[in-house]
């Protein structure tokens, strides 16, 4: 079957640029941000404070929240390789469990379970009394009026990557149209080529490492599903991959509609600021204040700050004090993308394995150097069809996605790509030494012709064979958390993070005290 299509073919006849070799992936960086629920030894969600002895979620530049006061966030420093990145990630998880209560436990699963059926029995992250800090915590209400505080307790796993200046500047000098450039226009151009292309291939990361196929009842509970009973206490799709990327999961219909492209770096950031500037009917009737005065969001636009868009993937640059998502892409361009499509893989006692991450570097170069043509709104309509195949029935025998313009297996789809993908392995393996892209390649590869290995499968299994979802994640989390206290750190590095938690309290206190203004004035100001 065909599709009526005008789409500009993208991934023709892939070449490694004959400039390029494994020098130029000097500077090449990554970093992980990792979510995780915070579970008492019952399995329902913890309803302590965060743990005093991890320091300031305000201020700490590693360990804070994300959406509630019980869904840990751990940030690792850019690393040159993902050994020190997964090891930085490792020595974060060590000092969570040194410094959580007897007894509780980070859930390894990104669908939670053993929530109350009421929302404010999710506790929202507190970050204190600075008008910075509670502008985080109304941020948060408002995701929770307007979406439910379950959809924000979903958990992920973001990968962060930037590719060093040497494979930029080489490039722009191999390529006669980019001579009118500056460095940073160019940077841009390809880095959001890397992100469309990245979008076009989103399924194969949810095929690959999705391990979301299955729900607790809690989870659904007063929604309308289409999903099946695994046994008493498990909902599931038999073959899905990743329902958290799916209509159940981290979805939003007011922002199907708005339009935000990735062609050109202005084109983006005037569709966020539009989105952010457009006011909402359904959101507007929530109000932005309670009956008592206290606000309940920052506004009543389709988003109230940049964070709110979902994407699978995002341009990034470091924002300074003060400044936005948005100001800082403009003025500085675009320093890193991060890759959001990715569940946490339960199995693993940090979240994700070295396989799934030198995968995505490796995909990363790939997206880089193949052709990307404009991404348009009819594109993006297909590869959204693509996306909830994949979500809903990824290890069907014989599923087809579309594939510019036509219908193709998934399976040969998959394959075809991850065999283009292999001389970039050997190229990072040259660079970095051994031969763990190359692995991870070829492991992605037997995933791709044998669904029963993938990890949603596993889930699954596993799940059918322990009586339920929970005790699945329940027993995972109780060996990921012995595995983990019988980890020491170095005196050194245990010495600078209880140095690091201490300066981020007394740097929460300074904000707090040399603050003067009052909350609605700021809010008021910041609106």
């Amino acid at each position: 079957m065909t599709i009526m299509s005008n789409f500009a073919s993208s991934f023709v006849n892939f070449d490694i640029p004959n400039w390029f070799d494994s020098q130029h992936l000097t500077g090449m960086l990554r970093g992980i941000e990792k979510e995780g629920l915070r579970v008492k030894p019952d399995g329902f969600l913890a309803q302590t404070p965060h743990p005093a002895k991890l320091g300031s979620k305000l201020t700490h530049p590693f360990i804070t929240t994300d959406y509630s006061e019980s869904l840990l966030e751990l940030i690792t420093e850019p690393k040159a390789s993902p050994k020190e990145t997964l090891n930085m990630l490792r020595q974060l998880h060590v000092l969570v469990y040194q410094g959580m209560p007897e007894g509780e436990l980070m859930w390894p699963l990104s669908m939670p379970c053993m929530l109350s059926s009421k929302d404010e029995d999710i506790p929202l992250a507190d970050y204190g009394s600075s008008n910075t800090g509670k502008l985080k915590t109304l941020y948060r209400s408002g995701l929770g009026i307007r979406y439910g505080r379950r959809m924000q307790t979903i958990a992920g796993l973001h990968y962060n990557l930037s590719f060093g200046d040497t494979l930029f500047e080489t490039w722009q000098a191999q390529t006669p149209t980019a001579q009118e450039q500056t460095l940073t226009e160019f940077k841009n151009e390809k880095y959001l080529g890397l992100i469309r292309n990245f979008k076009r291939l989103t399924s194969i990361v949810l095929y690959l490492l999705g391990a979301s196929p299955s729900v607790c009842p809690c989870f659904v509970a007063g929604r309308e599903h289409d999903l099946e009973l695994l046994n008493d206490s498990t909902y599931y799709k038999p073959t899905a991959t990743s329902l958290r990327m799916g209509k159940l999961g981290y979805t939003n219909s007011v922002q199907e509609q708005l339009d935000i492209r990735y062609n050109y770096l202005p084109e983006y950031v005037a569709g966020l600021r539009r989105a952010i500037q457009t006011p909402h009917e359904s959101f507007a009737k929530l109000g932005l204040e309670d009956e008592d005065g206290n606000p309940i969001q920052i506004n009543n636009h389709i988003l109230q700050i940049e964070n709110e868009y979902y994407s699978p993937i995002r341009p990034k640059q470091i924002a300074m004090s003060g400044e936005t998502p948005t100001e800082a892409l403009e003025r500085r361009g675009i320093a890193y993308v991060e890759f959001r499509a990715i569940d946490l893989d339960p199995y693993s006692d940090v979240g994700i394995r070295l396989s799934s991450a030198c995968f995505l570097e490796v995909m990363a170069l790939y997206c880089l150097f193949s052709d990307s043509p404009d991404l348009l709104p009819e594109e993006e309509e297909a590869l959204a069809i693509n996306l909830e195949r994949v979500v809903n029935e990824g290890r069907r025998e014989g599923l087809h996605i579309i594939n510019n313009g036509q219908e193709q297996s998934l399976e040969g789809w998959m394959l075809m790509h991850l065999e283009r993908m292999q001389p970039l392995a050997a190229l990072l393996d040259a660079h970095y030494g051994g031969n763990d892209y190359r692995a991870a390649v070829a492991l992605m590869q037997g995933k791709a012709g044998h669904s029963e290995s993938t990890i949603s499968a596993q889930v699954n299994s596993d799940s059918k064979r322990l009586g339920s979802l929970w005790q699945l994640g329940f027993t995972l989390a109780q060996q990921h958390r012995e595995s983990l206290l019988q980890q020491t750190l170095s005196p050194n590095t245990q010495a600078k993070y209880e140095v690091l938690a201490e300066k981020s309290i007394l740097q929460q206190a300074e904000i707090e005290k040399s603050e003067t203004e009052d909350f609605m004035d700021f809010l008021q100001q910041y609106r």
